[in-house]
């Protein structure tokens, strides 16, 4: 195989006089991924989804959206080990699919996480209020954006340091609560409760089916951000090595965690506690991480798992802000953005595409300071479909990745990995993101909300088209034939 050189630079430690530098290590990568999927979904909203669900149907979902997720780094991982390069998913849309499709999923992807960057400064200063009510949110705000800002400009290392420790506290904290947990369940520590929470009431499948499919949404986003190792692809050192490493060990840490949690804490808090369906950033006393600290007597449980948020949401806004970064920066190189974007910093930083996707972010945030918040939450629904629109991509790339290499004659052992359960797996994985998608709105329904904000729960999927179809109707681009396809193999 030759490939190892991209239009991002040759698949080593050194830098590209025009392109990223490949500085982050097989430990960053794994970090990124596993710090883009542990946040607030697991120290807070994990006790409303046993509360809705029950512990066993909030298990079934956790590991249902777990298998699929998997499943998508599987594709992505095969499509990232063998063509290496910034913007990745949107990239591999352009080459395999059409550049209608590529302009689209990539656009799509850098909106997600610009407006996510705004959504973490929002929650940042929700965090501090904890310990410093009388400061003024934007004061907080303001100041993160300064720091997520100075991170991702000093370096692609910098960031990825920052991000491996970000990553490890969070890491850790999940560690210590599962092993404190366990020895809990175990009557090591205190009185084990045996599996009385399992049984009572309607446990351990709440509200049966429909219990279930709500959490399954919730749960989709908890495990969103582990398509980061695709961006940061393009800036990985000998990613033929460092990628399939990752994605090896990524799904089974992740998956871990949320299930290990999930099991825990429905054993030590019965699913009608009050406080699981109360949990909320700005309440973090009652996430159910701090009850169970408590409960083992750990000093100042509240500030501790505070602490940890506000590492989460700032590990959340410094790999938002460098994915999306990333992305309009490859989106700039294929002609998509403007060419002023493509500006590299003497550290080979995209340091124009970096200044405008904070400048979106600020811009987010202040929507959400004017008026009744209307504009923001608008911002926030636009985006929300984005990270599931993104996967179904992924899926899609890689059926089409698979086809130009069936199309070209080649033969998989020339891949450095090869994704398992191909075709069945991909299949798999993009039906469940379509009907993922499609069931976006049955909360509304079900909660009998007006059609107007059942409508809004797909506001995201006419933008996606929108932006699809407008670059074809534009640039009349055809689709890639699979025969031809640039596979970077030759």
């Amino acid at each position: 195989m030759t490939t190892r050189t991209t239009r991002t630079g040759p698949a080593t430690d050194s830098a590209s006089a025009e392109g990223l530098r490949r500085s982050l290590r097989g430990r960053h990568l794994t970090m990124i991924s596993i710090g883009g999927a542990i946040g607030t979904g697991l120290f807070v909203a994990s006790g409303s989804t046993i509360s809705q669900a029950g512990p066993g149907g909030a298990l079934v979902a956790y590991a249902a959206i777990g298998v699929m997720v998997w499943l998508i780094m599987q594709s992505l991982g095969e499509m990232a080990a063998c063509l290496p390069v910034a913007g990745s998913f949107g990239e591999y849309g352009t080459r395999f699919v059409s550049p209608s499709f590529g302009f689209a999923i990539g656009w799509n992807y850098w909106f997600n996480w610009a407006v996510t960057v705004a959504a973490e400064l929002v929650a940042a200063a929700l965090v501090m209020k904890f310990w410093l009510p009388d400061v003024p949110s934007i004061v907080w705000s303001g100041l993160f954006l300064l720091i997520l800002f100075g991170i991702n400009a000093l370096s692609t290392r910098a960031y990825g340091e920052s991000e491996f420790w970000f990553a490890t506290i969070k890491v850790a904290a999940v560690v210590v609560f599962l092993v404190l947990g366990v020895a809990m369940i175990a009557g090591i520590l205190g009185d084990s409760p045996g599996a009385a929470n399992w049984t009572r009431g309607e446990a351990p499948f709440v509200g049966g089916g429909k219990g279930i499919l709500l959490v399954l949404l919730v749960a989709g986003y908890s495990f969103q951000g582990t398509e980061l190792i695709g961006t940061a692809a393009g800036e990985a050192a000998h990613p033929e090595r460092t990628i399939p490493r990752a994605i090896r060990t990524i799904f089974w840490r992740i998956l871990l965690f949320y299930v290990g949690a999930i099991i825990v804490i429905g054993f030590l808090i019965p699913y009608t506690d009050p406080n699981l369906l109360n949990t909320s950033e700005e309440n973090v006393s009652i996430s159910p991480f701090t009850l169970v600290f408590q409960r083992v007597g750990v000093l100042g449980a509240a500030s501790l798992m505070n602490a940890v948020i506000l590492t989460s949401v700032l590990s959340a806004g410094t790999s938002g802000l460098y994915s999306s970064t990333r992305m309009l920066f490859a989106l700039a190189e294929r002609g998509h953005a403007p060419r002023f974007l493509k500006r590299l910093s003497r550290h080979q930083v995209p340091l124009n595409a970096l200044l405008a996707t904070t400048l979106v972010g600020l811009t987010g945030f202040l929507t959400s300071l004017i008026g009744d918040g209307r504009a923001y939450e608008l911002l926030l629904t636009v985006s929300a479909l984005a990270g599931f629109i993104t996967w179904a991509g992924i899926s899609w790339c890689h059926w089409k990745f698979r086809a130009a290499l069936k199309a070209q004659n080649h033969d998989l052992g020339e891949l450095p990995y090869r994704a398992r359960f191909f075709p069945a797996g991909t299949i798999a994985a993009l039906l469940a993101c379509v009907a993922i998608i499609a069931g976006q709105a049955y909360e509304p329904v079900v909660s009998g909300a007006s059609l107007s904000d059942i409508l809004m729960s797909y506001v995201g999927i006419p933008f996606f088209f929108a932006l699809w179809w407008g670059h074809k109707l534009v640039t009349r681009a055809p689709r890639v034939d699979p025969a031809t396809a640039d596979l970077g193999l030759d």
